[in-house]
């Protein structure tokens, strides 16, 4: 399939492009607007000729963050257009960079030629900068026609995704080889994507810019206010966060198991999606468990044992108030989420087993004792039993963890001067 078929067939696709909007929308009313965006109409008017960022959503948004405060840095006299796809994507750039200028958002139009031309024409970036693997052969075409640069940023590629791309090698090749430059995590996914087409000296290796989390340490304060406000300080408190479907049942039973040895022990759960914050916090409900939903403002009391975690931008500050940490996105076949979050907070980290897009930092957190991986909820809670009876050994999986971040930290650096070196 080459970039004509590929474009026709998408063409072909757009009734079932408003039905996945309309179905978005019944669970996420949000997805009803703006509508116009993601077809290149109606975009906010726009300061042009700057940096372009793509995220495709809330993961990606909070990687990109700190490549984007430095780039606000290096670059005052430059504006930063920010696209995303998803409406929580979309609230969580606002929100991160609500008081900055020079900072501009609107959704990614979807991949069809005349809405990548009408998006470009209408920002006119120096350079497009994408996060991780979101890859639009329409969107990196139209930037090379104009002479735009474009960057994959902080990029990986799993194995499994490396097979899909390779069965569409007529389409996969020449947008590979359009883009100025791979900024891969590993050596690994570096040679995946020169296999797939990539120019040799397009690919560099940087690490992974998300080792280069830094952590604010009003955050810590502020965790460490609440917990005394609500008289945590003695007990255990675990957090399962990032959920996703299929997941809650088997966190919830872990720590039913948990409470048995530890009757004051308190569990965060906080769902990936928004769509998803009721629905866990009536399955919490109907299970027994005494819980409160972090958004109403009420109080974690003693007789408190389930803490809803049902608010955007706050997941880093929860993982503060916990003393150990499960990763969801694990215990089903999702592939797993940011492992280095917990990490840089120094708490000892769990997951499931499903680590295929975060293969490498689970390989090296795991050789050095600092991931424990579960695949059912008795092996969960006796992980999480384990280290609340031994906190030494939760102390030395914290410590393991925190040394792999700072080992592994620069990625960030040679991700911009890489940048740099394209913008003229």
């Amino acid at each position: 399939m080459n970039r004509t078929l590929y474009t026709f067939l998408f063409h072909l696709g757009l009734p079932f492009i408003a039905l996945r909007l309309w179905l978005r929308a019944r669970k996420a009313p949000a997805y009803a607007q703006r509508i116009g965006e993601r077809f290149a109409f109606g975009l906010p008017a726009m300061q042009r000729g700057g940096i372009w960022v793509h995220a495709v959503s809330v993961g990606e948004s909070i990687a990109a963050a700190p490549m984007i405060r430095a780039l606000l840095t290096r670059y005052p006299q430059l504006p930063v257009t920010i696209t995303c796809m998803t409406p929580t994507g979309s609230e969580r750039i606002q929100s991160m960079f609500a008081n900055e200028p020079r900072v501009q958002h609107c959704y990614l139009p979807y991949d069809f030629p005349w809405a990548a031309s009408r998006f470009l024409d209408h920002v006119q970036p120096k350079i497009g900068v994408i996060m991780e693997t979101e890859l639009w052969p329409n969107h990196i075409h139209q930037c090379a026609k104009r002479g735009i640069p474009t960057v994959l940023a902080n990029a990986r590629l799993s194995e499994r995704s490396a097979r899909g791309y390779a069965r569409f090698a007529r389409l996969t090749r020449p947008m590979l080889a359009e883009m100025s430059l791979i900024a891969s995590q590993t050596q690994v996914e570096a040679q995946r994507f020169l296999d797939l087409g990539a120019r040799a000296e397009s690919v560099v290796v940087t690490g992974s810019i998300k080792f280069d989390l830094t952590i604010d340490p009003q955050l810590l304060e502020r965790a460490e206010q609440q917990r005394e406000a609500w008289g945590l300080v003695q007990r255990p408190v675990w957090i399962a966060a990032s959920t996703h479907a299929g997941e809650d049942e088997v966190v919830l039973s872990a720590h039913r198991d948990v409470l048995q040895s530890h009757p004051d022990a308190l569990l965060i759960v906080v769902p990936r999606h928004p769509e998803r914050f009721g629905s866990v916090f009536e399955l919490t409900r109907q299970q027994g468990f005494s819980s409160v939903r972090r958004s109403t403002g009420d109080p974690v009391t003693q007789a408190t044992s389930v803490l809803v975690g049902d608010t955007m931008g706050e997941l880093l500050f929860l993982y503060a108030l916990a003393d150990i940490a499960f990763v969801g996105g694990s215990l089903v076949p999702n592939g797993g989420h940011n492992l280095l979050e917990p990490a840089a907070l120094d708490k000892p980290v769990l997951s499931g087993p499903h680590l295929f897009n975060f293969l490498e930092i689970a390989a090296m957190l795991r050789g050095a004792g600092a991931l424990e991986e579960a695949s059912d909820s008795a092996a969960l809670a006796a992980s999480v039993k384990r280290l609340i009876e031994h906190p030494e050994a939760a102390k030395a999986m914290a410590d393991a963890g925190l040394a792999v971040m700072k080992a592994n930290q620069g990625a960030l650096q040679k991700l911009l001067n890489g940048i740099g070196s394209l913008l003229h």
